[in-house]
């Protein structure tokens, strides 16, 4: 069961779903970024994820009720990511990040030419 549960994760964390115009504006500036997510966790209910991206470079959390930890940098105007769940790496990868409003961040894998994973800012 944990495997197909990591299984569907790891497939949602990094294929969410093709990004589509809409009124979403690009992040193209890490300080940007920072001001957007300071204080706040990004949440997707579904899988009963909620992560924090921490301004220091690490990113703390739970997926399912299993830990995520990783690291970021911002690099070229991409964010760009490592991840473990529970003892399963999620590799490496530069994204896209678009912002609705103040409330919503939509992540692009693949540097905006991937698919895309949308969360709350809480």
């Amino acid at each position: 069961m944990m495997k197909g549960v990591l299984a569907l994760l790891v497939i949602w964390l990094t294929t969410t779903g093709a990004a589509v115009a809409n009124d979403y504006q690009p992040i193209r500036d890490k300080s940007q970024f920072l001001s957007l997510i300071e204080g706040r966790t990004l949440q997707f209910k579904l899988f009963r994820i909620s992560l924090s991206v921490l301004p220091d470079g690490r990113i703390d959390g739970s997926a399912l009720g299993w830990p995520v930890t990783g690291s970021w940098e911002w690099k070229d105007g991409f964010f760009c990511r490592e991840m473990d769940w529970s003892g399963s790496p999620i590799p490496f990868n530069c994204q896209l990040v678009e912002a609705r409003a103040d409330d919503h961040l939509r992540f692009t894998v693949d540097r905006g030419a991937g698919e895309t994973a949308t969360f709350r800012l809480r």
